[in-house]
């Protein structure tokens, strides 16, 4: 049986690599997991549910955490972002914040962010100001 790319599979971290993590993949198939696609804390023995990013020469996989495809990883970014701003209405992050503070409070990169920023400011969702962005509420 054989993995299509965006498929989600399950993941079993296997060992910790100098690229990332080395993974099993529905208890059959190896795949590399890159640092750079990791945005949680990741054990050894620890089972996460993952998506085939790339089919290699070698016969083994890549994978990531989040689904593929722009469409799939916006959606998912822009929820992220919306449930932070839903308690206060605001949050104290901005296009121009630090790479890390976007890390630290959405575990999302700051390209990621950006993105979804756009797409929620596109839709009028949000305002962008200075140092903050702010939740527009419903017109009744």
């Amino acid at each position: 049986m054989d993995l299509d790319i965006g498929e989600k599979v399950g993941l079993l971290i296997e060992r910790e690599t100098d690229l990332g993590f080395s993974v099993l993949i529905n208890g059959s198939f190896e795949g590399l997991l890159y640092e750079n696609e990791i945005f949680e804390p990741i054990e050894k023995n620890m089972e996460k549910i993952g998506y085939i990013k790339k089919i290699r020469e070698d016969g083994k996989y890549d994978v990531s955490l989040q689904p593929q495809g722009f469409l799939n990883v916006i959606e998912s970014n822009c929820a992220i972002i919306l449930k932070k701003l839903e308690p206060l209405g605001e949050l104290n992050l901005s296009d121009k914040s630090n790479p890390d503070d976007i890390m630290q409070q959405l575990q999302l990169s700051k390209k990621a962010f950006k993105k979804a920023l756009g797409v929620l400011y596109k839709e009028r969702k949000i305002i962008i100001e200075k140092n903050r962005i702010v939740l527009l509420t419903e017109k009744p």
